[in-house]
């Protein structure tokens, strides 16, 4: 019986080592990314709910910032109004992303602006530009975004 439990706690602890070995080599992985991928992945993240026309929920994962300066009927109507007539996304493509701690008309921060060539239904080219923060609480959130 007591072999039987030093085996089971072997394992245990075996696998223990094996979980806390993948979770910092995860950590390392995502400590290792730039701020322009990091805001990238949550600019995809965020993008792909206003694609699917889920504007109240992009609205909620939005920064504080992009909340307090309008509302949720707001944000969407007028996405509603720009997005709506053009039709389904057919293709987006990354076109630049830059990182800076300042942006006019906006407080100090860390702000990555990304630039994507897009092609929709009813518009052949288009720019989308989304500009995730470093939210207060140290996570990536869309602050702003536009598209001509």
């Amino acid at each position: 019986m007591i072999v039987r439990l030093w085996q089971i706690e072997s394992k245990f602890v075996t696998g223990l080592f094996v979980f806390t070995v993948l979770l910092g080599i995860c950590s390392a992985v995502q400590a290792q990314q730039t701020p322009e991928q990091l805001a990238q992945q949550s600019a995809d993240a965020w993008l792909a709910l206003v694609d699917s026309g889920k504007y109240a929920q992009s609205w909620q994962e939005a920064a504080q910032l992009f909340k307090a300066a309008v509302t949720k009927e707001e944000w969407r109507s007028k996405l509603q109004a720009s997005r709506g007539p053009w039709g389904k996304l057919l293709s987006r493509e990354l076109k630049s992303a830059t990182y800076s701690k300042t942006l006019p008309g906006a407080p100090d921060g860390e702000y990555v602006v990304i630039q994507y060539e897009s092609s929709f239904e009813h518009k052949q080219a288009a720019v989308e530009t989304v500009t995730p923060m470093l939210d207060k609480d140290g996570t990536w959130r869309v602050s702003g975004y536009f598209i001509r």
